[in-house]
């Protein structure tokens, strides 16, 4: 990948997909600026790299440095961890982006804002398209998280309308593998877990409800495309995996990959949950040439590898042995 440009600032760099996407750009000889404040991020996660340079703090406080593209992924996406402390939430989505747009703005910077499938809400039309207004509850508990991107999205395209600043919105869907942390509270990194563990499976609901699982892989390379795209495209576009299967089908197919004991237990469904979740993309098709090309199964059997040595680490901490950190495969 050969580009003038060489100075990458990632908002959120020591979270999940901002790691992968850091171990990307690395490879690829780009300086990266992280900046994070490790709400929900891990130091573990951080590259030695001598082109990887730190910046401990707040997007809701502003940020002064000379970069040429910025990918704003600072925002917990766990329900777990935005619904904690729902008011830093908002502030990470509102004062936040408008201190990258700001950042943009004076460096003539690109801005790529990563919005998510949760501005559709628990939607009406199905698969999601981009041109779908969503169905959000403004006022419940994952509003923090849905209103918050929403407003993000807003925000980026009147930066854009008002002063012309470059941006690309890109409408995350659920993503998963290595780099994700065990107690994030998301569907497969809670099940994988527990089924190494040969805990119960916790399913919220009667496991009947859908969603789309996009290996990260696909997602980093569906951001950069989007980076790299035309000027005049901004989007937003739908990044993630058309395949569509229920929790309960997730929940059988882990337990059969890691050869586990453990039995579902079902719970009730958190309020505002998406009954239905699959994207739509044919815009990424058609505007990025962009696809998922990694099967769940293969995804799943490199993040299960994944799990099962980073809880064998945390094991041999526990035990007062030597720690070795695992490194996080991307390739």
């Amino acid at each position: 990948m050969a580009h003038l440009k060489k100075r990458v600032l990632i908002a959120g760099g020591a979270g999940f997909i901002g790691t992968n996407l850091s171990h990307r750009l690395l490879r690829d000889g780009y300086k990266v600026f992280c900046v994070d404040n490790f709400s929900s991020g891990t130091k573990a996660n951080l590259s030695s790299h001598e082109n990887f340079f730190l910046l401990e703090q707040d997007v809701a406080q502003p940020i002064d440095i000379d970069v040429d593209w910025i990918f704003n992924l600072a925002c917990c996406a766990s329900p777990v961890q935005y619904q904690a402390d729902p008011l830093q939430t908002i502030r990470t989505n509102t004062l936040g982006v408008a201190n990258l747009l700001t950042l943009a703005r004076n460096c003539n910077a690109t801005l790529l804002q990563a919005s998510t499938s949760e501005v559709y809400g628990n939607p009406s039309v199905h698969p999601q398209t981009e041109d779908y207004f969503g169905n959000v509850n403004p006022i419940g508990p994952r509003a923090c998280y849905d209103e918050g991107k929403r407003c993000a999205e807003a925000t980026c395209m009147d930066f854009h309308r008002t002063y012309g600043t470059p941006v690309k919105i890109a409408r995350i869907f659920n993503t998963y593998g290595p780099g994700m942390q065990p107690d994030d509270g998301r569907v497969i990194s809670n099940f994988i877990v527990q089924a190494l563990k040969n805990e119960p499976i916790t399913v919220y609901g009667d496991g009947s409800q859908t969603r789309s699982f996009c290996f990260v892989d696909d997602l980093v390379e569906g951001l950069l495309a989007l980076m790299f795209s035309p000027s005049d495209f901004v989007g937003p576009v739908n990044l993630g995996n058309p395949g569509e299967f229920t929790v309960e089908e997730l929940a059988h197919q882990v337990i059969a990959m890691t050869g586990s004991t453990s039995e579902i237990v079902y719970h009730p469904l958190p309020t505002d949950d998406p009954v239905r979740r699959k994207p739509d993309i044919n815009r990424a098709k058609e505007a990025l040439g962009w696809k998922p090309r990694i099967p769940l199964e293969k995804g799943l059997k490199s993040t299960i590898s994944y799990f099962d040595d980073l809880l064998a680490v945390k094991s041999a901490v526990r035990r007062d042995e030597e720690p070795v950190l695992m490194p996080i495969a991307t390739g």
